[in-house]
């Protein structure tokens, strides 16, 4: 039983790194289209 914990312990682990991860990537992809845009377009970061 205590294999099968850590297993589950390690499978959820990599799971909420991935997600965590997923997000931020996500996040800083975002502001850098924001700003891409903004330079090439002249449209406001807020848009």
């Amino acid at each position: 039983m205590h294999i099968l914990g850590m297993i589950l312990l390690g499978i959820g682990g990599a799971f909420g790194i991935a997600l965590v991860g997923g997000t931020v990537v996500g996040m800083i992809g975002v502001i850098i289209y924001k700003i891409y845009r903004s330079l090439r377009y002249h449209i406001s970061l807020y848009d």
